[in-house]
């Protein structure tokens, strides 16, 4: 695909560019794993119920799901530095928003707010960057460096929480990102260069919208069944009006010339269960995430602060992992590296089904760890795969699909488990025993998926030595970063 590229002067200018995009996505992933070490104190201060907690979450991460491809394409076709500091403003003042949020519903509102500009900002940074350094070798470091420096962000989140929220309460957590957007949005419009795609697609407007509510109304459904009761009219109606938009979603894509998601991708085996694999992915990770800090808080009397130090194990792992992740895939194949991940995920989340209010943290962490290491693994290795899958012409579009696919598992995910544990308190039973439930079901299909990926890939996993290895590695070094979604060309 033609691009248009902005001219890249001086080294400085192309560090600066880096530092930017670079601080940008920093800012996005901070706040996806922020936000869970402040749940508890969200929960005591805005006097909600877990529906409350999960609307939180999942009003951010419904809207990046849905948007990340159409983020791209604006970012292609309206400029990606207009794009981004679009994203960039629209998220800094969303996050204000959050922080005076007098009750649950302008906070829900702030949060949808932020998922829009954070599916403007993530792609158009990635885009920036790859305009800037159209020499591939000089891209690959390039990205490796933004997907490092930014992945930070994901392990700094559960300690920046918990000191923040402990210190502050849970407004600080969102008032973190005001001096950092207003820093960027004054260095951007004055050393960003402007770089398009003239021959980008036009934007797919009606797949954009029945998405989104296709996947809004079946979360409605899945968050509201708990309280309203699963044979309620609004929750029954929730689900059937959900089945009929994503039929519509279908038919409407299957009859587009540039379509948001083109469904001939899931004619290709490997795609198809790569992308498979990847919603199981997100839904496990992002829906016991949501409990973590919960469950050490209210099931082992943690404080906020020393409840966020012990989550880290998982979100530090995967920042360790995840740029070996695409090497090793390179050497032993996707099969073998998906399936390992997968099955270590879901042994974490098997034991972690089983610790109690008793349990010592010493026999704890190693299971986050698990958790972590395995997940980390699984995610760079299955982008590989499907971008391996396509033409290299659509590997960018392959790669956000796969960055989509994963958001749409975490939504899932939070309002899955979410419905698990209220249905067993509804039963009489505590807390503690609907996390254990919640945690035990998100390994089981965790584990399920391990065994199945592991039979698809055996006959569909690209061959030794074909152009799988670097593809694969170089997602590993985009999804490193664990919100990226490759927009661009």
């Amino acid at each position: 695909m033609a691009a248009s590229h902005a001219t890249v002067g001086s080294r400085s200018n192309r560090a600066v560019l880096l530092t930017v995009t670079c601080l940008g996505q920093f800012m996005v992933l901070l706040d996806n794993t922020i936000v869970g070490a402040a749940l508890p104190d969200m929960q005591h201060r805005l006097h909600t119920e877990l529906t409350g907690l999960q609307w939180i979450v999942d009003a951010y991460v419904l809207l990046v799901a849905m948007l990340l491809l159409s983020g791209g394409v604006f970012a292609d076709r309206f400029g990606r530095k207009r794009v981004y500091l679009t994203g960039v403003a629209v998220f800094t003042a969303a996050s204000l928003l959050c922080s005076l949020a007098p009750s649950l519903g302008w906070l829900v509102a702030g949060r949808v707010l932020q998922g829009i500009g954070a599916a403007a900002l993530s792609p158009a940074s990635l885009a920036l960057l790859a305009a800037a350094y159209p020499v591939p070798q000089e891209r690959i470091k390039a990205i490796g460096l933004w997907a490092g420096l930014s992945g930070i962000g994901l392990a700094a989140g559960p300690v920046a929480g918990g000191v923040l929220t402990q210190a502050f309460g849970w407004p600080a957590i969102f008032l973190v990102n005001l001096p950092i957007g207003v820093v960027l949005l004054l260095i951007g419009l004055r050393h960003l260069g402007e770089s398009r795609n003239p021959s980008a697609p036009a934007i797919d407007i009606p797949g954009t919208v029945l998405s989104v509510l296709a996947v809004g109304v079946l979360t409605y459904g899945l968050i509201e069944g708990g309280a309203r009761g699963w044979t309620s009219p609004v929750i029954l109606g929730s689900f059937a009006a959900a089945v009929i938009l994503l039929a519509a979603f279908i038919a409407v894509e299957a009859r587009r010339s540039a379509p948001m998601l083109p469904l001939r991708l899931f004619g290709q085996r490997l795609f198809t269960v790569s992308n498979t694999a990847m919603v199981v992915v997100g839904l496990a990770l992002m829906g016991s995430s949501f409990f973590f800090s919960q469950f050490f808080v209210y099931v082992q009397g943690s404080s906020i602060l020393r409840a966020g130090l012990q989550t880290l194990p998982v979100s530090l792992a995967m920042v360790i992992v995840s740029p070996y992740a695409g090497r090793l895939a390179a050497r032993y194949g996707f099969r073998t590296v998906v399936t390992t991940g997968l099955a270590l995920a879901g042994l974490g989340l098997l034991t972690l089904g089983m610790v109690h209010a008793d349990t010592g943290y010493g026999n704890v962490w190693w299971r986050l760890g698990l958790v972590g290491i395995g997940f980390a693994l699984a995610m760079s290795p299955l982008t590989g795969a499907a971008i391996q899958a396509v033409s290299p012409q659509e590997s960018g579009l392959a790669s956000g699909i796969s960055s989509t696919t994963r958001q749409i598992g975490a939504v899932l995910g939070v309002a899955v488990l979410g419905a698990i544990v209220r249905t067993r308190q509804s039963g009489g039973t505590s807390f503690e025993s609907g996390l254990n439930y919640a945690f035990l079901a998100a390994g089981a299909v965790t584990s399920a998926t391990a065994v199945f990926t592991g039979l698809w890939l055996t006959r569909s996993e690209p061959a030794e030595g074909s152009a799988a290895p670097r593809r694969s590695t170089d997602s590993g070094v985009i999804t490193a970063s664990n919100k990226a979604s490759v927009n661009s060309r």
